[in-house]
This record gives C-alpha cells, sequence and structure tokens, in this order.
C-alpha cells in the first residue's frame, strides 16, 4: 500500500517552508539590484516547491508498506532504498498525530514503537485518517491474536468494548493551565532581563526610573508571559484529553491544534508515576505518568495517563493499571536533613560571594547582601527535601517519593524490576546513609532518574535492596507456575470450554 497522495504537496510546502531561510537571503541580495527583488524571490520560491514537489512524489512513489499476519513491511528510500520487517510481537504502540492543516486535508502521521526501541522504529507520513485508525486496529487485533495462540485460546474476532476511564473537565483544563508553570520557560524569558533592562534605564526621561527600577518590572512583565504561554502551551496540549480501556491497553486522544491519539499496552507498563507541584498539592490535585519499555517521543518511554484530576482519582486510576495496596511511607533519618541544611548553606554563601564580587569589582552597584536570605532559607530548604522524602515495601510492589517543587510517587512491581544498585558517596559514608536505585527498563537512568530510595540508613539500603531482590525472583517465579497452570488447564479443557474462557476473560 502507498501513502496518501496528499502528502506529496502536503511535504513540498512543509519543507519549502523549513527551507525559508533560503527565501529570506536571496530577497535581502537581491534588494541591491533596482526591480528585482519580487522577481528573484518569486523565482526563488517557485524554484524551493518545485524541488520539494519532485522530492516528495520520489518519495511517494517509492515508499510502501503492508501489513501480513506477523509483521509491518516497509520498503522506502529516494537515494538508496531500505527494507524492514517490523515483528508485530515487537510493537509498543502505535500513535497517530494531527495538527490542524492535516486535520482539514484528512490525513494522519503514523508512528510505530518497539519494545526496547531507542527511537520510532517506522513513522507513515501521511495515510488518510481512516487508513491510520485501520492500522492501530489491525495491529491491536493480530497481536492480540498472537497473545492468544501462544497461551492456547482463541481470539474473539470484534474489537474489545473500551470503556472510559478519564475525561478532563473544563475545569481540570483550566487548573492544569494554572498549576503547570514550566520553570524552564521561565529561566529562558528571564534571560533577557539583564540585556533589556539597562536599555530601558537609558532611554528613560525620568530620572526616577533607574536600572533599580526597570529591572524588576520588567521581570515581573517577563514571569507573566512565562506563565501565560506555559498555561497556553498545557490548555492547547492536553484539550479534549480522554482516557479509555479496551481489553488489555490503554488509549488516549488529546489536543487542540495539534491532535494525538495513540495506545499504552498494560503488558508493557513498568511505573505508574503520581506527579504533584507544590501547587497542585495545595489544592489537592496530582498527574498520573505510566512509563513503558519502549521509547516515546519527547517523553522517553513515559506517557500521560491523567493530565490533572484530583488526587483520590487520580491514585483510583493508577491502580486500575498496576493495582496496589495501601503506602506507608519510612522517612530517611533525620541527620540526612543536617545534610542538606550544610548543602544549601554553602550554595548560598557561594552566591553571595558571586553576588559582592560584582557588586565590588564591576560597577554594578545592587544590594548584595540580600543573596544572604538563601543562607537563612537552608534549614526551611531541608527541611522541605527530607519531609517528601520516603519508600515502602508492599506485597507486591515498592514505592520511592521524592521532589518538594514536584514531587513523583513511583510505584514499581517487583517482576519489572531490572536492576537494585546501592551506593554511597564519600558524604554519605560519614553519616552512615546510601541511596538504592530501583531500575526498570522503562527508568530514566540509573544515576540521574527516578525511582531511587534517596539518604537512607546504610544498613536499612542494604536490606531494601536485598528484599527487592529476593521479591523479584519470588514473583517471577509465581508468575511463571501461573502461565504453566493456565497452560495446563486449557490443555485438559476442550476447544468449546477454551473459547467460552477466553471470551468470559474479556
Amino acid at each position: 500500500m502507498r501513502l496518501s497522495p496528499l502528502s506529496v504537496p502536503y511535504g513540498a510546502v512543509t519543507t519549502a517552508a523549513r527551507l525559508g531561510w533560503i527565501l529570506v537571503i536571496a530577497t535581502f541580495g537581491s534588494t541591491q539590484m533596482p526591480g528585482a527583488g519580487p522577481l528573484v524571490a518569486l523565482g526563488v520560491v517557485a524554484g524551493v516547491l518545485a524541488l520539494a514537489g519532485l522530492y516528495q512524489f520520489a518519495r511517494w512513489q517509492r515508499f510502501a508498506y503492508e501489513l501480513t499476519e506477523d509483521t509491518l513491511d516497509i520498503e522506502s528510500g529516494v537515494f538508496s532504498r531500505r527494507t524492514r520487517e517490523i515483528p508485530l510481537g515487537r510493537v509498543q504502540n502505535v500513535d497517530t498525530s494531527r495538527n490542524a492543516v492535516q486535520r482539514a486535508l484528512g490525513i494522519a502521521a503514523v508512528t510505530v514503537e518497539t519494545a526496547g526501541g531507542s527511537d520510532v522504529e517506522a513513522e507513515l507520513r501521511y495515510v488518510t485518517e481512516a487508513e491510520a485508525e485501520r492500522l492501530r486496529a489491525e495491529v491491536g487485533r493480530l497481536k492480540r491474536r498472537a497473545e492468544d495462540e501462544r497461551n492456547g485460546e482463541t481470539t474473539a474476532a470484534d474489537d474489545p468494548e473500551e470503556e472510559e476511564l478519564f475525561a478532563m473537565s473544563p475545569r481540570e483544563l483550566a487548573l492544569l493551565g494554572v498549576v503547570s508553570v514550566d520553570l524552564r520557560l521561565l529561566s529562558l524569558f528571564s534571560a533577557v532581563v539583564p540585556i533589556v533592562a539597562p536599555s530601558l534605564a537609558r532611554q528613560a526621561t525620568d530620572p526616577l526610573f533607574s536600572l533599580a527600577v526597570a529591572a524588576p518590572l520588567l521581570a515581573v512583565g517577563i514571569v507573566l508571559v512565562a506563565v501565560l504561554a506555559s498555561a497556553a502551551f498545557s490548555v492547547a496540549n492536553f484539550y479534549g484529553f480522554r482516557l479509555s480501556r479496551a481489553g488489555d491497553e490503554l488509549r488516549y486522544e488529546r489536543g487542540l491544534l495539534n491532535r494525538y491519539t495513540g495506545t499504552v499496552p498494560l503488558s508493557k507498563v513498568q511505573s505508574v508515576v503520581l506527579s504533584e507541584n507544590v501547587l497542585a498539592r495545595r489544592i489537592g490535585y496530582a498527574s498520573l505518568t505510566v512509563e513503558t519499555a519502549g521509547y516515546a517521543p519527547g517523553d522517553s518511554g513515559a506517557e500521560s495517563a491523567v493530565p490533572l484530576a484530583r488526587r483520590s482519582r487520580v491514585v483510583a486510576l493508577a491502580r486500575e493499571v498496576e493495582p496496589f495496596g495501601e503506602v506507608t511511607f519510612e522517612r530517611p533519618p533525620a541527620r540526612a536533613r543536617t545534610r542538606y541544611v550544610i548543602r544549601y548553606a554553602l550554595v548560598g554563601l557561594l552566591l553571595t560571594g558571586i553576588a559582592y564580587g560584582v557588586h565590588r569589582f564591576s560597577g554594578f552597584s545592587f544590594a548584595w547582601y540580600l543573596a544572604l536570605g538563601l543562607v537563612l532559607l537552608a534549614p526551611l530548604g531541608a527541611h522541605l527535601k527530607w519531609r517528601n522524602l520516603g519508600f515502602a515495601v508492599l506485597e507486591d510492589h515498592v514505592v520511592l517519593r521524592s521532589g518538594f517543587w514536584s514531587r513523583e510517587t513511583t510505584v514499581v512491581p517487583y517482576y519489572r524490576v531490572q536492576t537494585v544498585v546501592e551506593t554511597e558517596s564519600i558524604f554519605q559514608r560519614r553519616r552512615d546513609l546510601a541511596t538504592v536505585v530501583v531500575d526498570t527498563a522503562g527508568s530514566r537512568g540509573l544515576t540521574s532518574g527516578d525511582p531511587k530510595a534517596l539518604d537512607i540508613e546504610a544498613d536499612r539500603a542494604t536490606d531494601l535492596r536485598e528484599t527487592v531482590a529476593d521479591r523479584l525472583q519470588d514473583s517471577l517465579q509465581t508468575r511463571r507456575a501461573e502461565r504453566r497452570r493456565e497452560r495446563e488447564r486449557d490443555l485438559r479443557a476442550g476447544p468449546t470450554d477454551r473459547t467460552q474462557s477466553s471470551v468470559a476473560s474479556r
């Protein structure tokens, strides 16, 4: 099968738009030739569009795909040919995305992700919306059939019934815009202050409008712009968010300008993460993320399951994905808090020294001593960090919590654990502390990503590491025994009984 013919003109226009810098250079250079500027600009536009159109047509003509019973086969390449056979058993997600123009044209981009992949395995740009939905449904059906055949069951022909789990209300969407301020965006905008503030102060006619006045006003304005931009992005990104469950997979759709749909196989979920920033915690709200074993664009294997809802509702939905019991956290010892006080106080003194150096040697006069307030706030910051740390050992899961500004509670089933690492820095050893990292196939890294039990008693860390490792082996043996009993029961049952059992289990 081929891509949609509309992918040719759409791809040509988008390629030409990405090469807009050529038009800018050609137009600027042609200003030296009187009367030739518009003609040169039109010629460049026509040339770029023609070349982009030819390339897109060749790409469309040489791109073909076929969905077989076991694989997704793709042939592509304009200058060099590439043939891929993607086993359906390894397919993690089949996601679709459509921006406003693509929705108007009735086309969509389809991405195929595989377990363990470091990038998107295949991308179909672009097919019709009906074809995108057909591919998603067919891949899901073929995967279920292959799984049931391995288990000796009979697959129902119809797509499993879809049950809505969560739909974002307008109130929750508005709250999401308020609480989801992206501090990275704020820091980006704040870089403008030292550049623009002196210029504003020099141009001001009122001598009272000095740099000391211009800088705070500009900073307030930048904060407001950053908050509004972050809120607008979150609202547009999660507009119309809906989460449902169909058989053994979660399905989601979201987006205002760019519309995204996709699936999250429950069998591939490695952990669930409850996230609560400071504002969300104050009003009793949280978000839910599921981590899978594959690659998710822009999120390193993490996919938002609930952008924002009441915390009790988020916990209930988390248990729908990964059933776990009540959690009682065990905090690090109090001497870990002392360690944080010393660390934060040293950072505050360093920043105070830098501020004094700028004041003393640059001629830029300001109240540098206010930076000492950071040293005074060190005990408060240390207490808040310590208070939000913790871990819990449950019957089938280990739960780890960390973070103050954005607190994350990660629930990991034992059978999903890849490695358990116990580490002790030279500063931790002086206080008899250690950190235990519980790594899964969906974790963001052994050193920088969650989940981990930070700064706990060294003896308790060793006990936690051994407990998680032992329960990992026990859970794997239990799951293997359960699968063996199911296969034996199916073999004893007749074909009719297996069919009825399969239908009933759905």
